[in-house]
């Protein structure tokens, strides 16, 4: 039987990698759930919708429904920790 050092002989070799390169830096991973709620303008805000516009409205007001509609800028030291979340957006 042969080891995993005769079958990949380079240091540092990872099998995994995309086309064999070594040293390759890992890549970023979206946040799906960010994603899904939140969107990045063209100018770098970070827009969303107001949650709890879904169902189990009967017993709120007709002007509570409506301004939950409307979506809303995040505050900059928001807008920077979900930007962490999207790298890629």
């Amino acid at each position: 039987m042969l080891s995993n050092a005769a079958e990949f002989p380079k240091i540092g070799f990872n099998p995994g990698t995309q086309s064999g390169k070594e040293n390759t830096m890992p890549k970023m991973k979206t946040h799906k759930g960010a994603k899904s709620r939140v969107k990045v303008t063209a100018t770098g805000k970070v827009v969303a919708k107001r949650p709890g516009k879904r169902h189990l409205n009967w017993h709120k007001s007709g002007s509570s429904i409506r301004s939950k509609g409307r979506s809303f800028t995040f505050s900059e030291g928001e807008a920077e920790r979900v930007k962490v979340l999207l790298p890629y957006e």
